[in-house]
């Protein structure tokens, strides 16, 4: 399963702060059990939520553990967080997030039913399951450069450039 967290801050002075507070909390998130993987990823375009966490997780239980209770959350910064692009969804049809590594980019198309070839992309299809459910349905793609410029001129897709390596348990 896939968890996906969406956001942005209200004070883009304090995002360098932000974003070393996020990169430490994405390895403190994969100290609870059931978590497999964390990486965070910077919009890059103003269209879509400047910033998306991306989680594998062993299953909904993951959300009630009680490590999982203690260090989730955006903390200090809960004052900070656009509620405008404030989005939690647990995706099922993959079993793990896939990792974006630099000079890869991760194209999200949020829809009502998936589309498969849309825009020429091979997506993988998302089933929304839980937590805020704000799409019915979320594709996403890794993709080179060449093909993240073309998905910028489609509509309703997203393109996020990573801004963390990709955290895995120790």
């Amino acid at each position: 399963m896939i968890f996906m967290s969406q956001s942005g801050l209200t004070d883009r002075a304090r995002e360098s702060e932000w974003d070393r507070w996020y990169d430490e909390h994405l390895a403190i998130m994969t100290t609870v059990p059931g978590i497999g993987s964390a990486q965070r990823f910077k919009c890059a375009d103003s269209s879509h939520p400047p910033s998306l966490a991306m989680y594998s997780v062993a299953s909904p239980e993951v959300f009630d553990d009680a490590q999982y209770l203690k260090v989730a959350g955006m903390g200090e910064w809960i004052a900070l967080v656009d509620r405008a692009h404030c989005m939690r969804n647990l995706f099922d049809g993959a079993e793990r997030a896939p990792e974006v590594r630099d000079g890869e980019f991760l194209l999200i198309a949020d829809r009502d039913k998936p589309e498969p070839g849309r825009a020429g992309i091979e997506w993988k299809w998302l089933e929304c399951v839980g937590i805020d459910r704000s799409t019915p349905h979320r594709g996403i793609a890794v993709v080179p450069p060449r093909v993240a410029d073309r998905a910028r001129r489609h509509a309703g897709i997203a393109v996020y450039v990573p801004a963390t390596r990709c955290h895995k348990p120790a």
